[in-house]
């Protein structure tokens, strides 16, 4: 079976005919009409793909830029940061160096009497307060309470049975 399309067609320049002259055997005939020129796409696609090209460049140039941007930015805080502590460091010691100034001189000022005063009270209790202040800045964990046990409970626990 022959397939005739439009790719195989051969054009066939029209035939000027009279309507008197036509037969009605011949009237099939029928001449093809010249085929039409196919619109390539290719320079449409070249066109779109230059523009997506250019702005993925863009992008890329833009995100090395936002990049070095938080780089320098992280930078900066981190200098921040480290100057603030070493600040505040130099105050804690500042603070403490004076708390220890304050107590030398309250303990050069005060006339002790050996009579009443036992020393080694006293230094435990300076010992404790120097443990106090030693770190302010911690806090201590909180140990959980227990709730209270009563004496029936007691007496229920050991009469427990133990199985294995």
């Amino acid at each position: 079976m022959l397939n005739w399309t439009s790719e195989n067609a051969v054009p066939v320049e029209p035939i000027s005919v009279s309507p008197a002259s036509v037969n009605p055997a011949s009237a099939n005939l029928v001449p093809l009409p010249s085929p039409k020129r196919k619109r390539s796409a290719l320079p449409v696609l070249v066109v779109l793909f230059l523009f997506a090209w250019g702005l993925m460049a863009s992008l890329i140039v833009e995100q090395g830029r936002t990049i070095q941007s938080q780089r320098w930015l992280i930078q900066s805080l981190f200098q921040d940061s480290s100057k603030l502590t070493h600040m505040q460091s130099q105050a804690l010691q500042q603070r403490h160096a004076e708390a220890q100034a304050q107590a030398a001189a309250k303990a050069h000022s005060q006339v002790e009497t050996p009579s009443t005063q036992d020393k080694t009270q006293d230094q435990a209790k300076q010992a404790a307060n120097q443990a106090k202040n030693h770190n302010p800045g911690k806090l201590r964990k909180r140990i959980p309470q227990q709730p209270p046990t009563d004496a029936d409970t007691l007496a229920d626990e050991r009469r427990t049975v133990l199985r294995i």
